[in-house]
């Protein structure tokens, strides 16, 4: 059992909260919270399970069964082909020759593993909208620590999902028809304001944002140093926000000489809403037009970047990152992260997924454009990879949604009471 010491601080007001492990938005401002912790050092617990490793600064009430940790190693091959002294990879998949083990093949295992440990032990059900990924981890997390969990995910993206056991009983998958990931999060939102649902919170759970944090945590602590560039490419920005985040926990720690990272983000072209707001230093994304956007969700091959909703602009959120990180957002076409790709397997020997892809990608561009020195280090997240070694030895099989409804019945209160109800018949 680990119970870490912390505290929640509002970034707007500065006021402080007790963690319950429920609270995420719902706490009177427009604003994150971030979690402060009673250890300030940077003390990596050695005998820990997986992502455990790094529970002093996660915001948990205990350890979960089968976790795994993301791993940072220098690269030689990729980094001779892009002519980089210094390019760490941190790597999130399942790689066992790197000793890689998450088994969804995605750094939102970080996350399910940091969200489950914080969620309290009570009669409710965790409810979290995906676009695919984060699904897979959730499903994993919770099924295999009996958690009662209700997955919204667009029908579309269906084919991202797959499982490398039995779905647990205590998890409903639910497909939104029609919609994109944003209709997902909103169909969410609906139904935890029945009872007995929790919201996950998204970017405002603070479990979320520090466990994808680890990543950083895993650079430093295998470069012994802090790195001058973190890449990586967003949807949302969360993972963004939270290497900021804990960078400055490492800054403020004193273990390696305290260093800004500056961020290297990017999105997947034609659907770029942040990479254009940030052009324009402006806090407000443009207004959207949902059927545009939908239509260039469609385009776009790395689909869980098509977050139509992100913490942008709000107090603590990807805005503010990006001002006090001093950073740049670019944009890749689909061919740019298929070159990524093959370039990445013929180097480094692992697949990697279109996400990753496209920070490679960036961080290509970003070379060429002379925006980073190759003798800068370099911090390049591969958020997703090595599903073919899942094909080869795990035996994934697809996950099944338990109900398709309507992106329409977000508007239906009567339908949304009797979604619910079929969520919670397991329990019966």
């Amino acid at each position: 059992m680990i119970k870490t010491s912390r505290t929640l601080i509002c970034a707007e007001s500065g006021r402080s909260f007790a963690d319950d492990g429920l609270i995420s938005g719902e706490h009177g401002y427009n604003s994150l919270l971030r979690a402060v912790y009673e250890e300030k050092r940077f003390t990596p617990r050695t005998g820990a399970p997986g992502l455990y490793r790094y529970a002093d600064w996660l915001p948990i009430d205990k350890i979960l069964e089968g976790s795994a940790i993301p791993v940072s190693y220098w690269s030689k091959e990729l980094a001779g082909r892009l002519g980089m002294s210094k390019l760490l990879v941190t790597f999130s998949g399942y790689w066992p020759e790197r000793g890689a083990f998450m088994k969804t093949g995605t750094f939102k295992e970080c996350e399910a593993y940091s969200v489950c440990a914080r969620f309290p032990d009570a009669n409710s059900t965790l409810v979290v909208a995906s676009a695919g990924n984060t699904a897979r981890a959730f499903i994993r997390a919770a099924g295999e620590n009996n958690i009662s969990l209700a997955i919204v995910i667009p029908e579309k993206n269906l084919d991202s999902l797959f499982a490398v056991s039995p779905v647990a009983d205590c998890v409903r998958v639910i497909a939104v028809s029609g919609g994109d990931y944003s209709d997902a999060i909103t169909l969410a939102a609906e139904i935890c304001k029945r009872h007995g649902f929790i919201n996950e919170g998204g970017a405002k759970n603070v479990a979320r944002r520090d466990g994808m944090g680890t990543t950083v945590l895993s650079a430093a602590e295998t470069a012994g140093l802090i790195p001058d560039w973190y890449v990586q490419a967003i949807g949302s920005g969360t993972g963004a926000i939270a290497a900021h985040e804990a960078n400055l926990r490492l800054n403020a720690s004193g273990a390696y000489p305290a260093r800004v990272m500056r961020l290297l983000l990017t999105q997947n072209s034609p659907f770029t809403p942040i990479t254009e707001a940030w052009a324009r230093r402006s806090r407000t994304l443009a207004p959207q037009d949902i059927s545009e956007a939908r239509r260039q969700i469609d385009c776009i091959d790395a689909k869980v970047l098509s977050n139509r909703m992100p913490p942008y602009g709000i107090s603590g959120g990807l805005f503010d990152v990006l001002c006090a990180a001093d950073g740049e957002v670019g944009s890749v076409t689909n061919e740019q992260i298929g070159v990524a790709m093959r370039l990445f397997e013929e180097s480094e020997g692992c697949d990697i997924c279109p996400e990753a892809g496209a920070a490679l990608a960036v961080l290509i561009k970003a070379l060429e454009n002379k925006i980073i020195s190759r003798d800068e280090f370099v911090m390049l997240n591969v958020t997703g990879g090595g599903i073919k070694n899942i094909k080869r030895s795990l035996n994934p099989r697809p996950v099944y949604p338990d109900l398709t409804v309507s992106r329409d019945i977000i508007e239906h209160e009567n339908d949304i009471d009797g979604i619910c109800e079929k969520i919670g018949q397991y329990k019966n």
